[in-house]
């Protein structure tokens, strides 16, 4: 749709026309996909097989037309939770190590077998923070999945829940997997990175709270309102909010990236946004 607005600078009836930005996503060749542990996990701690499955399809598929993808999921606790038969997060950090522990390895052997069905193969890599900050383990890191991708592998990034700390002199903690799939997009050039969520975008305003909340089709500029308007903490089993969206998208924009936040409750709907479809909210600066 055409937006025709009165121009502000002349009065004698002078109309501009503005055309929005277009989505083209022809010449995105590689792809990081980002999807929560609310995306995984169902509300009553079990885990969501057929979402998984989807998602396995989608990338499978787009692997097949060329794409090269990267996936960065979360859930490691959410699996141990399920695995180990608990209700709740330990409160103690080490038994939420352990948890993690148990759980990523449930996730990778599903993610392996769901994979395999589409004769897609995949690997795992942990990442902490200190490993993309230092030179030599950055490039050895960047190499692994220059070489994963070469030979047609789904790399599959997680952090290294188990070993990863947050201290005030050893910092190895991204924070979340929001701010670790934007490093990872960066780390490997991306040319675009797709961020599955629980909602349906980025809104002006919490559509929790307000019915007339709007969805934001287009953010080409990360704006103090913007951030400002986006303030929250995530579902009960995962850590990043809209906030840590907004502050991936900015990262994003600073590697002259582009980024989609769309609703990970259909994972089919990706083939759609890259498409065109007006799904989600992109991310993309003016040209």
């Amino acid at each position: 749709m055409v937006n025709i607005k009165k121009n502000t600078v002349h009065t004698h009836g002078i109309y501009s026309i503005i055309i929005p930005m277009k989505r083209n996503f022809e010449t995105v060749k590689r792809i990081v996909i980002k999807i929560g542990t609310s995306s995984l996990v169902l509300p009553n701690g079990k885990i969501n097989l057929s979402k998984i499955d989807q998602l396995a399809f989608v990338i499978s598929s787009l692997m097949n037309t060329g794409k090269e993808v990267i996936l960065v999921s979360s859930g490691a606790m959410g699996f141990g939770l399920d695995v180990l038969g608990l209700e709740k997060r330990p409160a103690e950090i080490s038994q939420q190590q352990a948890v993690s522990s148990v759980g990523q390895v449930a996730m990778m052997s599903l993610y392996s077998q769901i994979f395999s069905h589409y004769q897609t193969t995949v690997s795992q890599i942990l990442l902490t923070r200190d490993v993309v900050e230092y030179p030599e383990s950055l490039s050895n890191v960047t190499n692994a999945f220059e070489s994963l991708l070469s030979i047609g592998v789904v790399p599959i990034v997680n952090e290294n829940d188990a070993i990863s700390v947050d201290e005030m002199d050893h910092i190895t903690k991204f924070g979340d997997n929001d701010r670790l799939s934007a490093v990872v997009a960066k780390i490997t050039k991306a040319d675009l990175l797709i961020m599955l969520s629980d909602i349906d975008g980025l809104f002006d305003k919490n559509p929790n709270i307000y019915d007339d909340a709007k969805l934001r089709s287009h953010v080409s500029l990360i704006t103090d309102e913007i951030i400002a308007s986006a303030g929250g903490a995530g579902s009960k089993f995962g850590t990043g909010g809209m906030l840590s969206k907004v502050k991936s998208a900015q990262m994003v924009f600073e590697n002259q990236s582009q980024m989609i936040l769309m609703n990970g409750a259909q994972p089919r709907d990706i083939l759609r946004v890259l498409s065109g479809d007006q799904i989600g909210t992109w991310f993309a600066q003016e040209k």
